[in-house]
């Protein structure tokens, strides 16, 4: 991991309890440094939306203690730590309002973005209350979208984190499959399923492109979440929430510590 280094060789063996070591090899230890800054951001998947316990001074950016960038930070102990992911952002949110704690001195900066951009939520509200063809029809759009002028708008977003934290390891975290196919399930139809999975896996071919040719982490979420999606049996994302439609779609809190929090730690280290 990259905050770890050799302290040096110890000159006498440990004397720990309950630590066994086997075979015969030199004792040494190693200092655990604690992390620079850390800075989240993002929109609604970042700030914890569908997991509940929101921090009340987030207001309508909805930033739970059981969102990934918590969890992480609660873990790891950085030196700062800045939660500027906010619910409904686009990528033009994030270059407005979200990097002023970047700085040289910014060690790991998460972000999760650009799914407001393709237009997920009227997509998915599409697909629920239309017909197959009006949802497909709206995906086409969405996807449209992703192909031609999301890569510009992330482009602009890594540029300008680069920019103002140079030193820093950049983790891009993705999206979710929403459905598992070919099960019984009460909702939208397969067809429907289908084209909303594969809206997604466009979405996230698309944003980890882009962060390749940034030189930043791609953290690909659908691995932690498989066996986890909607029609699974153990879903770690909402359905329709008819009485909290905003959570609808969002991951609950164990797809936060289960799904997201696992793929950071996973690219924080690669």
């Amino acid at each position: 991991m990259r905050r770890f280094r050799l302290a040096g060789f110890l000159s006498s063996l440990f004397l720990a309890v309950g630590v066994t070591l086997t075979g015969a090899a030199s004792a040494h230890t190693s200092e655990q440094l604690a992390p620079g800054g850390y800075v989240a951001l993002g929109d609604s998947y970042a700030s914890g939306v569908g997991a509940g316990s929101y921090i009340a001074a987030s207001g309508d950016c909805k930033r739970s203690t059981k969102a990934y960038p918590q969890l992480w930070a609660a873990a790891h102990a950085p030196s700062s730590f800045d939660f500027t992911a906010c619910a409904g952002a686009r990528t033009s949110d994030v270059t407005a309002g979200q990097l002023a704690p970047l700085s040289a001195a910014t060690d790991l900066v998460s972000i999760t973005i650009g799914g407001n951009d393709a237009g997920f939520g009227d997509a998915m509200t599409t697909c629920v209350l239309q017909s197959d063809s009006a949802c497909l029809d709206r995906i086409a759009t969405a996807r449209a979208y992703v192909e031609s002028t999301l890569p510009g708008r992330l482009d602009s977003v890594y540029t300008a984190v680069r920019s103002k934290a140079p030193n820093a390891h950049v983790v891009v975290l993705g999206y979710p499959r929403f459905y598992k196919l070919g099960t019984t399930c009460i909702g939208l139809s397969e067809t429907k399923r289908k084209a909303i999975n594969d809206g997604s896996d466009l979405l996230n071919t698309t944003i980890a492109k882009r962060a390749a040719d940034h030189g930043f982490t791609f953290g690909d979420v659908r691995t932690t979440f498989t066996g986890h999606e909607i029609c699974s049996g153990s879903s770690w994302l909402h359905s329709v929430n008819w009485l909290n439609i905003g959570e609808s779609y969002h991951p609950t809190a164990a797809g936060q510590s289960g799904g997201y929090l696992p793929a950071l730690n996973s690219a924080d280290n690669a």
